[in-house]
């Protein structure tokens, strides 16, 4: 299109900076008419549509975005009881843990109430809620499991963790455990799949707070890998419509539970020495582990989440780099951060690395160039050609939809969905774990752009006239906005007003 001349009749048709071009019908048609005669149209190709075209350029936000199924995790509150939340941080996810017998007090009785007392705290907080149940504790005195399970039949077993005695936790194995364990997951499952409040649940209940290892301890023991696989299918079978998460520890169940269609949670994000003068999780965990398994292309399907290993006031103490973290979380294309409702640290440019970090953390999607014909007939066929780019560090996992709103004074609005989702869009990638990235993690490149074309009819009962023509990225099901683009221009109500169309008769 860059060989036509455009009509500058359109320029300045936004105040917001957008470029506006609108294709002249006489020159458009001449063009290609000359170009025929020259040679250079090939065989076949359709000559242009006698039809002015409006072409948008939006201006791109440096905003911090606020969307579903990414971003910063507040710990076991809500965000509007989060006191080290500051207000330039939007939260959407509320992440918590608990042990079984939290959830399970009573043999076969889920407290349903808690869970979903829960679930209304963090819905009014404008969040979702993600969370893991535990089996294994080690804190003497208070165990996760239930009370009631040795009372049932089920082995308990006393063990230690890095010099700490007494520690009961359960025995996987043991055929009355897992029969209950089992069925406990079931029933979770059962009353909470698909919960439109539920973000993601962690593949939990096994290992020490759940992580999947029995680690520090010379007693302690993991179940058998069937029974891991049970357990794991378990999850699988209950959650179908929920996004589930496995932890990075599992090894070979890391694998399996990956293949089945889980992403993958790292708990320990920015250790780089704090166990150990020889050996970190940046640096010598998660270089092994994440190959090892096989999972370094999960992300392409099932989101990554990280957890602060300590919390960022740590980080900045030990003088270590937030933006070698940061980069390093953004590279293997991480969605969420948990940094467990601590205070932030303080320090020149924290603030700054942090904004940063979040601007790339999950998907932010911008879109580049918006056509569409200048005018349409009620009833015909619209067809929109965009440019997206995904600049942030992952997916949108859900399979929102792209839609369009025609408003007008006199004649409302009428709301076009489109057949284009999102969640194919793609952020940039760089080769990990090499020696360089080990050295110094590079900055995650933009995702390539997509060239989209989407087609609505306009209905027969839309009255003549000029509308004002806006985009929005709506629910799976419903057609409100819920996704917030990274471009200027966003309403009140999250729809972006871009162009004007004429509908005719």
């Amino acid at each position: 299109m860059g060989e036509y001349e455009w009509n500058d009749r359109a320029a300045g048709f936004k105040e917001t900076a957008m470029k506006t071009l609108r294709v002249n019908e006489y020159l458009f048609a001449t063009l290609g008419c000359m170009l025929l005669l020259s040679g250079f149209v090939a065989a076949g190709q359709k000559s242009a549509p006698l039809n002015e075209s409006v072409r948008i350029v939006p201006e791109e936000t440096d905003a911090v975005l606020a969307n579903p199924g990414m971003g910063w995790e507040t710990f076991g509150r809500a965000a509007d009881k989060d006191k080290n939340l500051p207000d330039w941080i939007a939260s959407t996810i509320h992440y918590s843990r608990w042990g079984w017998g939290v959830l399970e007090p009573e043999p076969g009785k889920i407290d349903y109430a808690f869970l979903d007392g829960v679930l209304d705290e963090t819905r009014a907080s404008g969040q979702k809620l993600a969370f893991r149940v535990m089996c294994c504790s080690t804190n003497r005195g208070r165990p996760y499991h239930p009370e009631w399970l040795a009372d049932v039949g089920g082995k308990i077993l006393t063990c230690d963790y890095s010099g700490t005695e007494g520690l009961l936790v359960p025995d996987l194995d043991d055929p009355v455990v897992l029969e209950m364990h089992l069925d406990f997951i079931k029933r979770l499952g059962e009353r909470y799949d698909g919960h439109p409040d539920i973000d993601h649940v962690d593949l939990g209940t096994v290992g020490w707070w759940g992580e999947w290892h029995m680690s520090g301890s010379k007693a302690g023991k993991m179940p058998t890998m069937a029974n891991r696989e049970k357990i794991i299918d378990a999850y699988f079978a209950a959650f179908r419509r929920t996004p589930l998460l496995m932890l990075i520890g599992g090894g070979e169940c890391l694998s399996y539970a990956v293949d089945l269609g889980a992403g993958w949670r790292a708990d320990c994000l920015g250790d780089m020495g704090g166990f150990s003068e020889n050996w970190c999780h940046m640096c010598d965990a998660y270089p092994k582990l994440i190959p090892a398994a096989g999972v370094q292309d999960a992300w392409k399907t099932a989101p990554v989440a990280w957890e602060s290993c300590w919390e960022m006031r740590r980080w900045v103490k030990e003088d270590w780099s937030l933006r070698y973290i940061f980069n390093y979380a953004l590279a293997m294309h991480g969605s969420y951060l948990n940094n467990k409702s601590a205070p932030l640290p303080e320090g020149e440019n924290v603030r700054a690395e942090i904004e940063r970090f979040l601007r790339r953390l999950g998907y932010r999607l911008v879109l580049r160039q918006f056509e569409h014909p200048a005018s349409i007939k009620v009833g015909g066929q619209l067809t929109l050609a965009m440019k997206w780019q995904n600049n942030g560090s992952a997916p949108c996992y859900r399979p929102y939809r792209v839609a369009y709103r025609l408003t007008s004074e006199t004649a409302g609005e009428k709301i076009l969905v489109g057949n284009v989702t999102v969640e194919k869009w793609m952020p940039g990638h760089v080769e990990t774990f090499s020696e360089e990235f080990i050295k110094n993690p590079p900055e995650l490149p933009p995702g390539p752009v997509a060239d989209v074309v989407d087609r609505v009819v306009v209905p027969g009962d839309v009255p003549a006239g000029l509308y004002k023509l806006s985009i929005g990225i709506v629910g799976e099901q419903t057609p409100e906005p819920v996704v917030q683009l990274g471009i200027k221009g966003r309403t009140q109500d999250g729809w972006y007003p871009l162009s004007e169309i004429e509908i005719t008769k």
